[in-house]
Protein backbone atom coordinates (compact mmCIF):
# COMPACT_ATOMS: atom_id res chain seq x y z
CA UNK A 1 0.00 0.00 0.00
CA UNK A 2 1.40 3.33 -0.97
CA UNK A 3 2.33 5.58 1.94
CA UNK A 4 0.80 8.99 2.20
CA UNK A 5 2.85 12.06 1.49
CA UNK A 6 4.82 13.45 4.51
CA UNK A 7 2.63 16.56 4.49
CA UNK A 8 -0.49 14.52 5.14
CA UNK A 9 1.31 12.20 7.54
CA UNK A 10 2.53 15.22 9.48
CA UNK A 11 -0.96 16.57 9.92
CA UNK A 12 -2.15 13.19 11.22
CA UNK A 13 0.84 12.75 13.53
CA UNK A 14 0.33 16.16 15.13
CA UNK A 15 -2.97 15.11 16.68
CA UNK A 16 -1.30 12.38 18.70
CA UNK A 17 -2.21 8.76 19.21
CA UNK A 18 -5.70 9.58 20.51
CA UNK A 19 -6.36 11.86 17.55
CA UNK A 20 -5.97 9.01 15.05
CA UNK A 21 -9.28 7.60 16.29
CA UNK A 22 -11.06 10.89 15.67
CA UNK A 23 -10.49 11.19 11.95
CA UNK A 24 -10.71 9.07 8.84
CA UNK A 25 -7.55 7.30 7.70
CA UNK A 26 -7.23 6.65 3.98
CA UNK A 27 -5.02 3.53 4.28
CA UNK A 28 -7.67 1.83 6.44
CA UNK A 29 -10.44 2.80 4.03
CA UNK A 30 -8.44 1.42 1.13
CA UNK A 31 -7.71 -1.82 3.02
CA UNK A 32 -11.44 -2.21 3.73
CA UNK A 33 -12.28 -1.66 0.07
CA UNK A 34 -9.68 -4.20 -1.06
CA UNK A 35 -11.03 -6.75 1.40
CA UNK A 36 -14.57 -6.09 0.14
CA UNK A 37 -13.40 -6.81 -3.42
CA UNK A 38 -12.09 -10.20 -2.29
CA UNK A 39 -15.32 -10.96 -0.41
CA UNK A 40 -17.43 -10.16 -3.47
CA UNK A 41 -15.24 -12.20 -5.81
CA UNK A 42 -15.32 -15.18 -3.46
CA UNK A 43 -19.09 -15.03 -3.06
CA UNK A 44 -19.97 -14.00 -6.65
CA UNK A 45 -17.16 -14.99 -9.04
CA UNK A 46 -17.16 -12.89 -12.18
CA UNK A 47 -19.86 -10.50 -10.91
CA UNK A 48 -19.82 -6.96 -12.19
CA UNK A 49 -20.21 -5.68 -8.65
CA UNK A 50 -16.62 -6.71 -7.96
CA UNK A 51 -15.49 -4.52 -10.85
CA UNK A 52 -17.33 -1.56 -9.38
CA UNK A 53 -15.67 -2.20 -6.03
CA UNK A 54 -12.28 -2.29 -7.75
CA UNK A 55 -13.12 1.15 -9.13
CA UNK A 56 -13.65 2.27 -5.55
CA UNK A 57 -10.18 0.95 -4.71
CA UNK A 58 -8.75 2.91 -7.63
CA UNK A 59 -10.68 5.93 -6.44
CA UNK A 60 -8.87 5.58 -3.12
CA UNK A 61 -5.62 6.24 -5.00
CA UNK A 62 -7.11 9.27 -6.73
CA UNK A 63 -8.43 10.51 -3.39
CA UNK A 64 -4.92 10.25 -1.98
CA UNK A 65 -3.67 12.50 -4.76
CA UNK A 66 -6.52 14.94 -4.12
CA UNK A 67 -5.77 15.09 -0.40
CA UNK A 68 -2.11 15.77 -1.11
CA UNK A 69 -3.18 18.68 -3.29
CA UNK A 70 -5.61 20.04 -0.71
CA UNK A 71 -3.17 19.77 2.21
CA UNK A 72 0.00 20.94 0.51
CA UNK A 73 0.49 24.70 -0.05
CA UNK A 74 1.00 25.63 -3.69
CA UNK A 75 4.10 27.76 -3.30
CA UNK A 76 4.37 28.57 -7.00
CA UNK A 77 0.84 29.91 -7.07
CA UNK A 78 1.37 31.82 -3.84
CA UNK A 79 4.56 33.37 -5.21
CA UNK A 80 2.69 34.47 -8.33
CA UNK A 81 -0.08 36.00 -6.21
CA UNK A 82 2.41 37.84 -4.00
CA UNK A 83 4.18 39.12 -7.12
CA UNK A 84 0.93 40.43 -8.57
CA UNK A 85 0.03 42.16 -5.31
CA UNK A 86 3.47 43.78 -5.06
CA UNK A 87 3.26 44.99 -8.67
CA UNK A 88 -0.24 46.37 -8.09
CA UNK A 89 0.75 48.23 -4.92
CA UNK A 90 3.94 49.52 -6.52
CA UNK A 91 1.95 50.77 -9.50
CA UNK A 92 -0.45 52.68 -7.27
CA UNK A 93 2.40 54.14 -5.16
CA UNK A 94 4.17 55.21 -8.33
CA UNK A 95 1.08 56.98 -9.61
CA UNK A 96 0.61 58.78 -6.29
CA UNK A 97 4.24 59.86 -6.11
CA UNK A 98 4.16 60.92 -9.74
CA UNK A 99 1.41 63.44 -9.19
CA UNK A 100 2.99 66.85 -8.74
CA UNK A 101 1.73 68.70 -5.65
CA UNK A 102 -0.21 71.89 -6.42
CA UNK A 103 0.85 74.97 -4.45
CA UNK A 104 -2.59 76.53 -4.42
CA UNK A 105 -5.35 75.19 -2.24
CA UNK A 106 -7.77 73.06 -4.30
CA UNK A 107 -11.38 74.05 -4.52
CA UNK A 108 -14.02 72.06 -2.68
CA UNK A 109 -15.26 70.48 -5.92
CA UNK A 110 -11.79 69.38 -6.94
CA UNK A 111 -11.10 68.04 -3.46
CA UNK A 112 -14.28 65.97 -3.44
CA UNK A 113 -13.60 64.72 -6.94
CA UNK A 114 -10.08 63.66 -5.97
CA UNK A 115 -11.36 62.04 -2.78
CA UNK A 116 -13.94 60.05 -4.74
CA UNK A 117 -11.30 58.88 -7.21
CA UNK A 118 -9.02 57.87 -4.33
CA UNK A 119 -11.78 55.88 -2.62
CA UNK A 120 -12.66 54.11 -5.88
CA UNK A 121 -9.03 53.22 -6.42
CA UNK A 122 -8.71 51.93 -2.85
CA UNK A 123 -11.81 49.77 -3.25
CA UNK A 124 -10.57 48.44 -6.59
CA UNK A 125 -7.18 47.57 -5.10
CA UNK A 126 -8.80 45.88 -2.11
CA UNK A 127 -11.06 43.77 -4.33
CA UNK A 128 -8.15 42.84 -6.58
CA UNK A 129 -5.99 41.79 -3.63
CA UNK A 130 -8.88 39.79 -2.11
CA UNK A 131 -9.44 38.02 -5.43
CA UNK A 132 -5.76 37.18 -5.76
CA UNK A 133 -5.62 35.74 -2.24
CA UNK A 134 -8.55 33.44 -3.11
CA UNK A 135 -6.93 32.02 -6.25
CA UNK A 136 -5.30 29.08 -4.46
CA UNK A 137 -8.51 28.16 -2.61
CA UNK A 138 -10.48 28.28 -5.87
CA UNK A 139 -7.93 26.09 -7.63
CA UNK A 140 -8.09 23.52 -4.82
CA UNK A 141 -11.89 23.70 -4.81
CA UNK A 142 -12.06 22.81 -8.51
CA UNK A 143 -9.70 19.87 -7.89
CA UNK A 144 -11.88 18.61 -5.05
CA UNK A 145 -15.09 19.04 -7.07
CA UNK A 146 -13.74 16.86 -9.89
CA UNK A 147 -12.95 14.08 -7.42
CA UNK A 148 -16.34 14.41 -5.72
CA UNK A 149 -18.10 14.23 -9.09
CA UNK A 150 -16.40 10.88 -9.74
CA UNK A 151 -17.54 9.59 -6.33
CA UNK A 152 -21.11 10.71 -7.01
CA UNK A 153 -21.08 8.81 -10.30
CA UNK A 154 -19.80 5.68 -8.52
CA UNK A 155 -22.66 5.88 -6.04
CA UNK A 156 -25.19 5.88 -8.89
CA UNK A 157 -23.41 2.91 -10.52
CA UNK A 158 -23.72 0.94 -7.28
CA UNK A 159 -27.42 1.81 -7.17
CA UNK A 160 -27.86 0.51 -10.72
CA UNK A 161 -26.43 -2.87 -9.70
CA UNK A 162 -29.04 -3.38 -6.97
CA UNK A 163 -31.90 -1.79 -8.88
CA UNK A 164 -33.39 -5.01 -10.26
CA UNK A 165 -32.67 -7.14 -7.19
CA UNK A 166 -36.29 -7.66 -6.11
CA UNK A 167 -36.81 -9.79 -2.95
CA UNK A 168 -40.18 -11.07 -4.19
CA UNK A 169 -38.65 -12.44 -7.38
CA UNK A 170 -35.93 -14.27 -5.48
CA UNK A 171 -38.33 -15.85 -2.99
CA UNK A 172 -40.66 -16.95 -5.78
CA UNK A 173 -43.64 -14.90 -4.57
CA UNK A 174 -43.77 -12.76 -7.67
CA UNK A 175 -46.10 -14.45 -10.15
CA UNK A 176 -46.55 -11.84 -12.88
CA UNK A 177 -43.31 -12.21 -14.81
CA UNK A 178 -42.70 -11.20 -18.41
CA UNK A 179 -40.14 -12.22 -20.98
CA UNK A 180 -38.11 -9.10 -20.11
CA UNK A 181 -38.19 -9.69 -16.35
CA UNK A 182 -34.72 -10.06 -14.76
CA UNK A 183 -33.59 -13.66 -14.37
CA UNK A 184 -33.53 -15.06 -10.86
CA UNK A 185 -30.02 -16.41 -10.37
CA UNK A 186 -29.54 -15.88 -6.63
CA UNK A 187 -30.76 -17.65 -3.56
CA UNK A 188 -32.33 -15.51 -0.84
CA UNK A 189 -29.14 -15.73 1.21
CA UNK A 190 -27.01 -14.67 -1.75
CA UNK A 191 -29.32 -11.71 -2.38
CA UNK A 192 -28.91 -10.65 1.24
CA UNK A 193 -25.14 -10.70 0.88
CA UNK A 194 -25.31 -8.90 -2.47
CA UNK A 195 -27.43 -6.08 -1.06
CA UNK A 196 -25.23 -5.85 2.01
CA UNK A 197 -22.15 -5.49 -0.20
CA UNK A 198 -23.85 -2.65 -2.09
CA UNK A 199 -24.58 -0.89 1.18
CA UNK A 200 -20.96 -1.25 2.30
CA UNK A 201 -19.73 0.19 -1.01
CA UNK A 202 -21.97 3.22 -0.60
CA UNK A 203 -20.57 3.74 2.87
CA UNK A 204 -17.01 3.62 1.51
CA UNK A 205 -17.90 6.19 -1.14
CA UNK A 206 -19.30 8.47 1.56
CA UNK A 207 -16.11 8.17 3.61
CA UNK A 208 -13.91 8.95 0.60
CA UNK A 209 -15.98 12.08 0.03
CA UNK A 210 -15.62 13.12 3.68
CA UNK A 211 -11.82 12.90 3.41
CA UNK A 212 -11.81 15.90 1.07
CA UNK A 213 -12.93 18.27 3.82
CA UNK A 214 -11.03 16.69 6.70
CA UNK A 215 -8.06 19.01 6.09
CA UNK A 216 -9.63 21.51 3.66
CA UNK A 217 -11.94 24.12 5.17
CA UNK A 218 -14.03 25.27 2.23
CA UNK A 219 -17.76 25.95 2.38
CA UNK A 220 -18.55 24.98 -1.22
CA UNK A 221 -16.61 21.70 -0.96
CA UNK A 222 -18.28 20.91 2.37
CA UNK A 223 -21.70 21.42 0.77
CA UNK A 224 -20.78 19.04 -2.08
CA UNK A 225 -19.58 16.42 0.43
CA UNK A 226 -22.83 16.70 2.37
CA UNK A 227 -24.77 16.19 -0.85
CA UNK A 228 -22.86 12.96 -1.51
CA UNK A 229 -23.41 11.82 2.07
CA UNK A 230 -27.14 12.47 1.71
CA UNK A 231 -27.17 10.62 -1.62
CA UNK A 232 -25.37 7.54 -0.32
CA UNK A 233 -27.54 7.50 2.80
CA UNK A 234 -30.72 7.66 0.71
CA UNK A 235 -29.54 4.87 -1.59
CA UNK A 236 -28.45 2.74 1.37
CA UNK A 237 -31.86 3.18 3.00
CA UNK A 238 -33.51 1.81 -0.15
CA UNK A 239 -31.20 -1.20 -0.01
CA UNK A 240 -31.97 -1.86 3.65
CA UNK A 241 -35.68 -1.68 2.93
CA UNK A 242 -35.17 -4.59 0.53
CA UNK A 243 -33.11 -6.43 3.13
CA UNK A 244 -35.84 -6.01 5.74
CA UNK A 245 -38.52 -7.18 3.28
CA UNK A 246 -36.44 -10.23 2.38
CA UNK A 247 -35.80 -11.00 6.05
CA UNK A 248 -39.53 -10.87 6.85
CA UNK A 249 -40.27 -13.21 3.93
CA UNK A 250 -37.68 -15.72 5.09
CA UNK A 251 -38.57 -15.45 8.79
CA UNK A 252 -42.30 -14.68 8.96
CA UNK A 253 -42.65 -15.79 12.58
CA UNK A 254 -39.89 -13.58 14.02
Amino acid sequence: MDALEPTLRGEVANVGELGTYRQLMLPEIRATAEQLVRRIEERFPGAGLAGVCRDIVRQCGETEVSIRTLCRPNYWLRAAVVGCVVILVALVVGIVLGVAPRPEKPAVGEFLQGLEAGVNDAVFIGVAIWFLTRVEAGWKRRRAMRALHALRSLAHVVDMHQLTKDPERVTGRSRELTQSSPKRQMTPFELLRYLDYCSEMLSLISKLAALHVQHFDDAATLTAVRDIEDLTLSLSQKIWQKIMILDRMLNPGD
